[in-house]
C-alpha cells in the first residue's frame, strides 16, 4: 500500500474513505513489530456517514461490545503532507524520497489515540519524529516520560515506530520526520498512525439545523471516546504525568458517554474503579457521588447503586462534618473566579460553590434513596440538605458570583428575588457567564436552564464549544477563552496556565454532549432507567428543528420536532411510557394535532408547548397544525463579548531605553533575586505582589540596547520574571496591583526574550477584586528585541502571564505613567 498526500478538507467528507484505510492492516513493515493489540474485529462498516462528526472510525459498528473488551487497533494515513524546504523531498505516490535535510508535516485530520510509525529499507542518517494535537511539535512539563514530544524512533526490522511512554500512544493530529543528517537519497513509505479505540457504538445522535450544534455534540462524543480506555475513562489524553482517573473529570464525562454510546456497563465499571478515590479534591467526592446517582437515573441500576450506597454515605457523611470549617478544598475549576485551579482554591466563590455542591449531592442522593426504598438514608440526607439551605439564607446570596449561583439553583433552590436578581446579573451578561473551563461551563450550563436562561445558554455554547472548532478543534479543550481565535492563530499552539500544558482533548469539556440531548432534544428519566420519561424540546426563532436518539437499558427513544413543517415524531420503547411530551408553539399558536392521523383534543398547554400524557410504547407520527404569531418575549441580554479595556499598543523599538517614554509614576524592575528587584511604587498604588514567578538573570550587558536601564546612570542588566517551566502546573504567574481609586493610569509591560529562544507568552487582565475578566488575551511573540505592552486601567487589576512556546514566559519589567 502506497502512502497518499490527500488535502486538507472537513473530516466528515472523508469518513467512507478512511474507514476503508483503516481495514487494510497487510502494510509493509507490520510483520517485523509486534503491536499492542489486535487490528479492528468484531464487528463491520456500515453506510452510516455523519458529516458533523470527526471520528473517522463513526463508521464502523461492533456487533456486541462490552466493557471488558480489549482496546483495538487501526491505521490512519495523513491527509496533508508538506515538505519543507520542498526540494529536499520527493513526494510520490510510492511514499517520500528524501533528498536532503528537512522536515515534512503530516496532517491527520484530528486528534487521535495513536502512536507514528513508517517503513523503510534504505534510510541513511539520523532521523527524529515529533507528534501533538496542534501545529507545532509539542513540548509538555516534567514528570512526562518524554517532555519533548520529539525522539528518535525505534527500529523494528525495516519499520520505525516513536516510542514516548510505555502505554504508546499520545494525542495526536500532526506529525513531522525531521531529516538531521544526510549523505545519500532513501526512501520512506507508509508514513501511518496506528490509533487505538475501545469498541463502542454510537447509539445515540443529535441534529437541529444549527449545523455548529450537530459539530459540537459529535465533537463531544468523540472526546470522551478517545479517552475511553481498557479499564476506566481516562482524563488526560497528551502523556504529561498525570494520565490516570480522575473522579471529578469523569462526571459529565461519563455523562456525555452515556448520551452518546449507551455504554452503561462501561460506566459502570469507571464507577467502580474511581470508587476509592477522589485525587484529594474535596469536591471531586462530590462529584462521584453526583455521578453514581445519574447512572442509577439513566439505568434504574439499584443493585449497583446499593453496592455503593454505603461509599456514598460515607463522602457525604465528611461533607457535612466539614462543611462550617472547610478543608483544604484543592481544587474547583481553573477560572480565575474559582481561585485559578490549585493556585487559591480556598476563596469565597470555590466555598459557596463547594458548599451548594455538597447540599446538591445530599439532596438528590436523599430522592434516589427513597426511590430504593431507603426511607432512613433519605430522611437523614433530606434533614441534612435542608439544614444548611437555611443556614445560607438569601442575604449570604448577594456576593455569589457565577460559578457559585450555578450550583444553588442546581441545588434545587427555588426562584427567590435574590436568585432571580443574581440570574439576571450573571446569566445575560455574555462575557460574565463564560467560564475559563469547559468542565465548569457545563454546571453554569444546568444552571441557565434550570432558570429559564436557555437562549443565553445556546450562546454560551456557541462561544465556549465552538470558539474552540473555530480554532481548528477536533476534540475539546481543558481551557478555552474566545478570544483565543482573534490573538492565535488556528491549530496553532495553545495558551499555557493555571493548569500546567493545555490539553487540547480533554473528556471533561464533553458534558455539552449531555446537556444538548437533555434541553435541546429534551428527554429527561423521569423514573430510573428511563422507565418513564419526558421529552421537552426547546426550540426558538432560529432553532426550528431538532431530532436525535437517546440509548436507554430498554433501547432507543426517538425523538424529532419540526416547528416550520409541523412534522414531528417519537419512538417509545417497548416496555416505557411518554410521561410527558411538549410540542413546542416556538412563538405561533397551535390549532390542532393529529396523532397517528388521529384528532387530539388540546386539553394541557402553557405558553410554549401543548402538552399530550402517558403515551405507551410504540411509534408516533404527529402532525401540528400551526395558526398565527405569539408575541414575543423581550430580550435584555449583552449580545457582544464586550470588555471594559480594549485598546492595547505595543512599542518595538524602545528596547531598554525606558526612562524617556515610561514609569513617570513608578516603575518595577526584576532584580537578580527577589530580594534585589526595584520597586518605586506610584503614590496611587498601595501594594504590587509578583505572585509564582521567580527571577532569572542573564550576563550583564550594559551596551546591549535591549538591557533595561537601572536607576544608575548608565547602568543596565537583564533579569526577568519567567514561568517555572517545566514544572507541572506553573506555566503561569500573577501580577497582583491594588490601587486607592478609580483614577485611570496607563500600565506598561516590558517583555523580553534575551537569549532568542523564541518565546511566545499570553496576556489576561482581571479586576483584582472581582475576578471578572477585563479583555481579550493579548498574545507577545517575536521579543527578543524587547517589546512594551501599554494600556489605560483606572481600578486594581490582575494581570497573567502565560507561556505558550519557548523555555518560559519573561516580563522585565512594569512601569506606571
Amino acid at each position: 500500500m502506497r502512502i497518499r498526500v490527500i488535502v486538507r478538507a472537513r473530516a466528515n467528507i472523508f469518513n467512507h474513505l478512511l474507514v476503508l484505510l483503516l481495514c487494510l492492516w497487510t502494510l509493509p513493515g507490520h510483520g517485523q513489530i509486534k503491536e499492542p493489540y489486535r487490528p479492528l474485529h468484531g464487528g463491520e462498516l456500515n453506510a452510516k456517514v455523519i458529516r458533523d462528526s470527526p471520528d473517522p472510525m463513526i463508521g464502523y459498528h461492533w456487533t456486541n461490545p462490552g466493557a471488558d473488551d480489549s482496546l483495538q487497533i487501526f491505521t490512519l494515513l495523513p491527509r496533508q503532507t508538506v515538505a519543507s524546504p520542498s526540494g529536499a523531498f520527493r513526494i510520490e505516490k510510492s511514499g517520500i524520497t528524501i533528498l536532503g535535510t528537512g522536515e515534512v508535516q503530516f496532517d491527520f485530520g484530528q486528534v487521535n489515540a495513536g502512536w507514528v510509525e513508517f517503513d523503510s529499507e534504505d534510510l541513511d542518517g539520523e532521523v527524529q519524529l515529533s507528534i501533538s494535537e496542534y501545529k507545532e511539535p509539542a513540548i509538555l512539563n516534567a514528570g512526562a516520560q518524554h517532555p519533548v514530544k520529539t525522539l528518535k524512533p525505534v527500529r523494528y526490522g525495516n519499520t520505525y515506530r516513536l516510542e514516548l511512554n510505555q502505554q504508546l500512544y499520545e494525542g495526536v493530529r500532526f506529525a513531522w520526520l525531521h531529516v538531521k543528517t544526510f549523505s545519500k537519497p532513501w526512501k520512506l513509505t507508509n508514513f501511518r498512525l496506528i490509533c487505538q479505540t475501545k469498541p463502542v457504538n454510537y447509539l445515540g445522535s443529535f441534529s437541529c439545523n444549527d449545523t455548529l450544534l450537530n459539530r459540537i455534540w459529535y465533537t463531544g462524543a468523540y472526546t470522551v471516546k478517545l479517552n475511553v480506555l481498557q479499564d476506566y475513562l481516562g482524563a488526560i489524553l497528551m502523556e504529561r504525568s498525570d494520565r490516570h482517573s480522575w473522579t471529578g473529570d469523569a462526571y459529565p464525562s461519563q455523562a456525555a458517554s452515556m448520551a452518546a454510546f449507551g455504554n452503561f456497563d462501561f460506566v459502570k465499571k469507571n464507577i467502580a474503579f474511581t470508587a476509592p478515590q477522589d485525587n484529594g479534591i474535596a469536591a471531586y467526592s462530590m462529584y462521584w457521588v453526583l455521578g453514581l446517582l445519574d447512572y442509577f437515573r439513566c439505568t434504574g441500576d439499584t443493585a449497583f447503586l446499593k453496592a455503593y450506597a454505603d461509599n456514598a454515605a460515607k463522602r457525604l457523611d465528611a461533607a457535612y462534618v466539614h462543611f462550617d470549617n472547610l478543608p483544604n478544598l484543592s481544587f474547583m475549576g481553573w477560572d480565575e473566579r474559582l481561585g485559578a485551579g490549585f493556585e487559591r482554591p480556598n476563596i469565597p466563590e470555590s466555598q459557596w460553590a463547594y458548599r451548594w455542591l455538597c447540599i446538591n449531592a445530599w439532596s438528590k442522593f436523599a430522592e434516589c434513596m427513597s426511590v430504593t426504598g431507603n426511607a432512613s438514608l433519605a430522611e437523614k440526607y433530606s434533614r441534612y440538605a435542608d439544614a444548611k439551605r437555611k443556614q445560607l439564607s438569601d442575604d449570604q446570596l448577594t456576593s455569589y458570583g457565577v460559578h457559585a449561583l450555578a450550583e444553588v439553583i442546581n441545588a434545587g433552590n427555588g426562584p427567590s428575588s435574590t436568585i432571580h436578581h443574581l440570574a439576571a446579573k450573571w446569566f445575560k451578561d455574555r462575557n460574565a457567564r463564560l467560564s475559563y473551563s469547559p468542565f465548569n461551563q457545563y454546571f453554569i450550563l444546568q444552571g441557565m436552564a434550570k432558570a429559564g436562561y436557555m437562549t443565553e445558554a445556546l450562546t454560551t455554547i456557541r462561544d465556549q464549544w465552538g470558539g474552540q472548532i473555530s480554532y481548528g478543534g477536533t476534540t475539546f479543550f481543558e481551557v478555552f477563552r474566545p478570544s483565543w481565535n482573534e490573538a492565535l492563530a488556528p491549530n496553532s499552539a495553545p495558551v499555557n496556565n493555571q493548569c500546567g500544558y493545555t490539553s487540547l482533548t480533554h473528556p471533561w469539556g464533553a458534558g455539552v454532549s449531555r446537556w444538548l440531548s437533555d434541553e435541546i432534544l429534551g428527554v429527561r428519566p423521569v423514573t430510573p432507567g428511563y422507565k418513564t420519561f419526558s421529552i421537552i424540546p426547546f426550540l426558538n426563532e432560529s432553532l426550528t428543528w431538532v431530532k436525535g436518539d437517546v440509548p436507554t437499558p430498554w433501547g432507543i427513544i426517538k425523538a424529532s420536532f419540526n416547528s416550520v413543517t409541523g412534522d414531528c415524531e417519537v419512538h417509545i420503547p417497548a416496555g416505557t411510557t411518554a410521561s410527558k411530551i411538549g410540542i413546542p408553539k416556538n412563538g405561533r399558536l397551535i390549532k390542532g394535532i393529529l396523532v397517528n392521523n388521529r384528532p387530539v383534543k388540546i386539553k394541557n398547554q402553557d405558553a410554549q408547548y401543548v402538552y399530550l400524557h402517558n403515551l405507551p410504547s410504540g411509534s408516533y407520527r404527529i402532525r401540528i397544525t400551526y395558526g398565527k404569531s405569539l408575541p414575543s418575549p423581550s430580550r435584555t441580554d449583552k449580545d457582544e463579548l464586550s470588555y471594559a479595556v480594549t485598546e492595547f499598543t505595543v512599542d518595538s523599538t524602545t528596547g531598554g531605553n525606558w526612562k524617556a517614554r515610561f514609569g513617570k509614576d513608578g516603575y518595577l524592575l526584576a532584580g537578580r533575586s527577589t530580594k534585589e528587584n526595584t520597586l518605586r511604587k506610584p503614590v496611587y498604588i498601595d501594594s504590587l505582589r509578583v505572585i509564582r514567578a521567580v527571577n532569572q538573570t542573564w550576563e550583564d550587558q550594559a551596551a546591549d540596547a535591549r538591557a533595561l536601564q537601572q536607576e544608575v546612570a548608565g547602568e543596565r542588566f537583564v533579569s526577568a520574571f519567567v514561568t517555572q517551566d517545566p514544572r507541572p502546573t506553573l506555566q503561569t504567574f500573577t501580577l497582583d496591583i491594588f490601587k486607592r481609586n478609580r483614577a485611570p493610569y496607563y500600565l506598561t509591560l516590558y517583555f523580553l526574550d534575551w537569549d532568542r529562544k523564541g518565546r511566545r507568552s499570553a496576556i489576561e487582565l482581571f479586576d483584582a477584586n472581582t475576578l471578572e475578566l477585563l479583555a481579550p488575551v493579548q498574545v507577545i511573540d517575536n521579543y527578543a528585541n524587547g517589546k512594551y505592552l501599554r494600556f489605560k486601567v483606572d481600578r486594581s487589576v490582575r494581570v497573567r502571564i502565560n507561556h505558550v512556546r519557548g523555555p518560559n514566559a519573561a516580563l522585565s519589567g512594569v512601569f506606571f505613567n
